[in-house]
């Protein structure tokens, strides 16, 4: 059965933790994983919990007010998920495929625990790959001049079908700010880790011209700053001379796969509090 996911964010103080327990306890909780984090550069205290719901004495409509004053007493910032809500995911493609297969391939198997209502690119390539899983497709083209129309599109479709979040799978168009304002810390992204330094088109050739030694993957929550937001995974792989662009391509989409799901599961597994422009992720 899936457990309560409670994770709580506030200013470092003696008792936290025991305030929290005890507040449980009281209430019939039992505590299956717990972990917490202070950062001393801050002075601020992160914290996990997962409560078995057997026995569990409070319904999810009277949590909010019976937590109130512990969460009000240490200025917490909160959020808990309850057994059954699971994650609603759109993925936003163009014309690469390799991370869309591999979340499809995940999801089938159980290992990412979330639905996933729709697949919506501005291509049609990837139709028979998102078909044959069983999710809808939506081909959204963008017309000249028409960004904000077919941003206004996805809003309509995230809508009908309640999504909660949205996973660009090298989607390779940049949202409008307006648009990310509607879905803060809801937004993953997944690109090549060469930024700044090889930006734009071919970075892996870029790389190659330069010699690099290190190529990588990171994943983020998207905001206005351009590939610029909570970074939620990150991987690097070597490579060297023998290494030509086919071969670092290929090893970047893997890496690319990796990354993204990582991100997605840390993200519907309730593992990740974002503190400003960085985040915590129980892992």
């Amino acid at each position: 059965m899936q457990s309560i996911r409670l994770l709580m964010a506030c200013p470092d103080a003696r008792g936290i933790i025991a305030a929290v327990t005890e507040f449980l306890a009281r209430r019939g909780g039992n505590i299956i994983d717990v972990d917490q984090h202070t950062c001393p550069q801050h002075g601020d205290f992160f914290m996990r919990l997962e409560i078995d719901p057997e026995g569990f004495e409070i319904t999810e409509d009277a949590f909010p007010a019976v937590w109130a004053e512990v969460a009000a007493r240490h200025r917490m910032r909160w959020r808990i998920g309850w057994p059954g809500h699971r994650k609603r995911l759109a993925i936003l493609v163009s014309t690469a495929g390799h991370c869309l297969n591999d979340l499809l391939f995940r999801w089938h198997t159980g290992e990412l625990t979330a639905e996933i209502p729709l697949v919506i690119s501005n291509h049609d390539a990837l139709r028979a790959r998102a078909e044959a899983a069983g999710i809808a497709f939506h081909h959204l083209p963008i017309q000249p001049n028409g960004k904000a129309e077919q941003e206004a599109q996805i809003k309509q479709l995230i809508e009908q079908t309640d999504v909660d979040t949205i996973v660009l799978a090298r989607y390779m168009q940049i949202l409008s700010p307006e648009f990310v304002a509607s879905y803060p810390n809801r937004i993953i992204n997944i690109h090549h880790s060469f930024l700044p330094a090889f930006a734009g088109a071919k970075p892996y050739h870029q790389a190659f011209e330069r010699g690099v030694k290190l190529i990588g993957a990171t994943s983020h929550y998207v905001t206005d700053d351009l590939d610029e937001g909570p970074i939620i995974a990150q991987q690097t792989l070597a490579v060297n001379h023998r290494d030509d662009i086919p071969d670092m391509v290929r090893k970047g989409r893997d890496l690319e796969q990796w990354v993204l799901a990582r991100a997605v599961r840390y993200h519907i597994e309730d593992r990740i509090i974002v503190s400003g422009n960085k985040t915590v992720v129980f892992d």
